[in-house]
């Protein structure tokens, strides 16, 4: 049996060497509600094809790697409500018991090097938690990112997190951390989080030239494009940081921990934000997506 299965139209961009951008699946089944989140899928995918590339949607559904989702897949998979959460962990797992899941950043990245697509465009990578020092959770995107050879565009790490570890730990792994068309380190929903980004690029051609010149160096793993919102859909750090501290205490008064805490504390901010939060999450994964279009064409 193959291990990968591609759509049509992926077929055919993969033989004709167009430039392919991947797209993770669990912001589709973790991420957002049902109907935004497919609606949210589709728009991403049309940024893509008009940026002049080629979108490849990965997840696994009943034991296969799907590179590519059809209308239906899509569909099915946006309305599935106990999806798995696959990371490098239980990715050979889901595949082995025929299981659905939904790819993370870390499983995406794998995917997509088997696949051969070099750019990943996703909302925010996910990183060191708040408190890691004593339950060390620490997402394993981080390790991935230092092994995997994918040049992944994020809004940075998610704001829910504790940025300055996040940042440690990539700096520590030897992961380019490269901040677009600013000095600023983004963070998520806001596009300054207080920290200067140890790299910037203004080009997506610069960002090409870097992530080959990785491979003619023989370095492993990937880099990490730190792409800030849009200025109209961002919100500010001061507004969140209230926000994201009520809805840590609350997860963990609730004893919410490991894999459910990121989809927990998006849900929350979504409530608390009276919705803000998820439009501002569609506009900056969109955002990522236009970029990592130009990025891949550069290094077709």
């Amino acid at each position: 049996m193959a291990l990968l299965t591609y759509t049509p139209e992926l077929q055919e961009a993969r033989a004709n060497g167009q430039p392919i951008v991947a797209l993770e699946s669990t912001i589709i089944t973790h991420g957002m509600p049902w109907p935004q989140n497919k609606e949210m899928a589709q728009q991403v995918e049309g940024d893509i094809r008009a940026a002049g590339a080629i979108p490849a949607t990965i997840a696994v559904i009943d034991g296969e790697i799907l590179i590519g989702l059809s209308e239906a897949q899509l569909d099915r998979l946006a309305q599935t409500q106990d999806a798995l959460k696959l990371s490098r962990a239980d990715l050979a797992v889901a595949l082995a018991t025929g299981r659905t899941g939904a790819t993370t950043v870390a499983a995406t990245m794998i995917c997509a090097r088997l696949a051969g697509v070099e750019v990943f465009a996703t909302g925010g990578i996910g990183g060191v938690h708040r408190g890691a020092e004593l339950s060390f959770d620490v997402s394993a995107d981080l390790q991935e990112l230092a092994q995997t050879r994918v040049t992944v565009v994020a809004a940075g790490a998610k704001a829910i997190l504790d940025l300055p570890k996040t940042l440690e730990v990539l700096e520590t792994l030897g992961v380019p951390v490269i901040a677009y068309g600013q000095d600023a380190l983004p963070a998520f929903w806001s596009r300054d989080s207080g920290m200067t980004s140890p790299l910037r690029m203004d080009s997506a051609a610069q960002i090409a030239a870097s992530h080959n010149m990785r491979a003619q160096l023989g370095l492993p793993g990937g880099q990490l494009v730190a792409n800030p919102i849009p200025v109209a859909d961002e919100l500010p750090s001061a507004m969140l940081a209230p926000l994201i501290d009520t809805a840590l205490r609350e997860a963990q008064a609730q004893g919410i921990s490991a894999k459910d805490v990121t989809p927990f504390l998006l849900r929350r901010i979504f409530e608390l934000t009276d919705g803000a939060s998820l439009a501002a999450n569609i506009s900056l994964v969109r955002n990522n997506a236009r970029l990592a279009a130009e990025i891949a064409r550069a290094l077709a």
